[in-house]
């Protein structure tokens, strides 16, 4: 579980957010949703140690990110997971080696014991084979998936993902949902999402945040999406007519 208690946030004079709190539970898909601007990419920065609010506090379960110490944060950082906008690969590094980064930095296992870890995390995100590819040779949604198998090697509590299906077709990002939330309910992961995606939300949304002009708006679940009298996030939802008859068919 993650907590978030009265994050403030400003960046000069602008206030980008303004008290937030928010659990993201355990075990489950958390998402952060809202338009540009409002707020969730900074929040999710700060979940993720990037930027410190100026007041408030994160709470990795009884560890506080605001306040920990370094030695804390060390053992915190081998316990989250983190799949960037960009998939963010190494493009020097062959997939294995990108895959591996992060055990030769936090730990001590041998060479075979690294080896097999990968396999198995390739063989999850079903890219079984491909460990001599370079990223160049792959498709964007094969890259996500190598991300993916990078952001779990070290087997975390905690997986962060930053806006996972942008830029990819609908078909793949189906995929990458599906995955995601397998990889939460086999390990109990604690799983934040910032999205725009209103497929995800529809279909992977088991806890939402909607924050709008840096408040939180709404909270609740895929299924209270559909069944809902909050102005903003009708306005959300509703942005296009594709969107209305996504909801009025799962109705």
């Amino acid at each position: 579980m993650i907590r978030a208690e009265g994050i403030y946030k400003r960046f000069g004079d602008h206030e980008v957010l303004k008290g937030i709190d928010f659990v993201f539970e355990q075990g489950k898909t958390n998402l952060i949703i809202g338009k540009s601007g409002s707020g969730k990419t900074v929040l999710l920065k700060i979940l993720v140690g990037l930027f410190k609010p100026e007041s408030g506090h994160v709470w990795y379960g009884d560890t506080n990110l605001v306040t920990a110490s370094k030695e804390e944060l060390r053992k915190l950082r081998m316990q989250v997971g983190m799949l960037f906008q960009g998939s963010a690969l190494f493009d020097s590094m062959t997939v294995e080696q990108n895959i591996k980064f992060p055990l030769d930095m936090f730990t001590k296992q041998t060479h075979k014991e690294k080896i097999d870890r990968v396999n198995y995390c390739l063989e999850r995100v079903s890219l079984e084979g491909i460990n001599k590819k370079f990223p160049s040779e792959l498709s964007g949604g094969m890259q996500k998936r190598v991300g993916i198998a990078r952001a779990i090697v070290l087997n975390p509590k905690y997986l962060l993902c930053d806006e996972p299906n942008s830029g990819l077709d609908p078909q793949t990002s189906i995929t990458i949902d599906e995955l995601i939330s397998s990889l939460t309910k086999d390990h109990n992961i604690t799983t934040v999402i910032n999205t725009h995606d209103m497929n995800s939300v529809m279909e992977i949304g088991e806890n939402i945040c909607l924050l709008h002009q840096g408040h939180l708006a709404w909270k609740g679940n895929k299924d209270q999406v559909l069944n809902h009298s909050n102005e903003i996030l009708h306005d959300f939802i509703f942005a296009s007519p594709f969107l209305q008859k996504l909801i009025d068919n799962k109705k």
